[in-house]
């Protein structure tokens, strides 16, 4: 069996023990981040999406800048969003803040009907440095 090569951000590792899955994986030079919500430090969702879509990002900043990346490492991009109709634009009003400069990674947005209590989720895979 192949030890994972796990990376953790600092902080927030209950809730990775808790729910039993790794922050973030390194192989073959990608890193692979589970999908990050905007969750506060006790793990509850933060209610007002637009907060929600930014603690998610620093969530995801944090596991990135703990394996050396930043969001401009980022070549694929996973978000899943609870009534996209309704959510879609007041989220993604909250993107340029931390999308960077063309040209953008990649992108797939996915229509769920529960993530756990939040609104939106992030999953990237990154190029290590």
């Amino acid at each position: 069996m192949t030890v994972r090569d796990v990376v953790f951000p600092p902080g927030r590792h209950a809730l990775y023990e808790r729910n039993r899955y790794s922050p973030a994986i390194k192989s073959a030079g990608l890193l692979f981040v589970s999908g990050q919500v905007g969750s506060r430090e006790d793990g509850s969702p933060e209610p007002d999406l637009r907060a929600q879509v930014r603690l998610a990002f620093t969530n995801l900043n944090a596991i990135l800048n703990a394996a050396g990346c930043t969001f401009d490492d980022v070549i694929d991009v996973t978000v899943f969003m609870v009534d996209p109709q309704s959510t879609f634009e007041k989220a993604w009003e909250v993107v340029p803040e931390f999308w960077g400069e063309a040209p953008h990674p990649t992108i797939t947005a996915v229509g769920v009907t529960w993530l756990y209590g939040f609104d939106f989720e992030i999953k990237v895979i990154a190029k290590l440095p």
